[in-house]
């Protein structure tokens, strides 16, 4: 694949601050009491204002799993991505924790990014979580630079959520490049080392100038381990749960490797309100 030009990486930034700026109007928009299909409708219509569509809608990666059927991915508590808008039938209620991933195209060029709300006032265990998860995505970002290796993503996030703050980041999932037309691809970027040889293929591949990638930590109170509702016929439904239905939670930014260090596309995520206090 060729290097992308100043011209690609200008669009690129432009699909990246899309969905910041949907995020922005998100997190004034959000009440609790809402419901997730008012939540998805507000995006999609965002989303048409911005110039931009969902990357996510009608997306399938694989045989094992049905179109995605969302504008976005709405995961509450214990469902750590890819919750649909259909995946909670009740109202958002005051202790809620709810992860919005937002995925666009913007002339051709994705952007990826996600953001955890509490609804209310956090508990002190899940305002902890909260900033572990921030604080994850800050330190993992600092360590990608030319001549870098991808690993060192997973050697500065791992310890730091899992020995310093004891929590649990979720297995199996992890960040990935993005680009023009390009939702997932390489390289993969695991928040957690590798526990056998070849588990991770593209963890000793050099960070390159002009790569792109949606960094993610994904990270649960009590257990990185998961489960999915089986749908029959070698299909699952999208939402991924905590195994023990803990709570978690959930924090994206895309990156640009530049020649001297990076670049955060999705600059402006952190500034955004994440505690809903106001009701329907």
């Amino acid at each position: 694949m060729p290097a992308p030009t100043a011209a690609d990486l200008e669009l690129a930034h432009a699909a990246a601050q899309r969905v910041v700026q949907t995020h922005q109007r998100v997190a004034d928009f959000l009440r609790i009491g809402m419901k997730l299909p008012q939540i998805d409708a507000f995006i999609a219509k965002t989303l048409e204002q911005l110039g931009a569509s969902s990357c996510f809608l009608g997306y399938t990666p694989d045989r094992r799993h049905f179109p995605f059927p969302s504008h976005a991915c709405l995961s509450v508590n214990d469902c750590v991505v890819h919750g649909t808008a259909a995946s909670l039938e009740r109202p958002l209620v005051e202790g809620d924790v709810l992860k919005i991933d937002i995925g666009v195209f913007y002339r051709g060029w994705v952007g990826d990014a996600a953001w955890t709300y509490a609804i209310g006032e956090p508990t002190p265990a899940v305002r902890r979580l909260m900033d572990c998860g921030k604080e994850s995505l800050r330190r993992g970002i600092a360590a990608l630079k030319p001549g870098a290796i991808w690993l060192d993503w997973a050697k500065t996030v791992h310890p730091y959520v899992e020995s310093e703050q004891k929590f649990k980041l979720i297995r199996g999932l992890g960040g990935h490049g993005i680009g023009f037309k390009m939702l997932h691809g390489p390289p993969f970027v695991s928040n957690t080392m590798p526990a056998y040889p070849g588990e991770w293929p593209d963890a000793m591949r050099r960070c390159t100038p002009g790569t792109i990638v949606a960094v993610e930590p994904m990270i649960a109170i009590s257990t990185g381990d998961t489960r999915q509702k089986p749908l029959g016929k070698g299909r699952n439904d999208w939402p991924v749960y905590t195994a023990d239905g803990s709570m978690s939670v959930h924090y994206e930014h895309d990156v640009l490797i530049t020649e001297d260090g990076h670049k955060v596309l999705s600059e402006g995520l952190d500034d955004l309100p994440d505690v809903v206090t106001r009701a329907l």
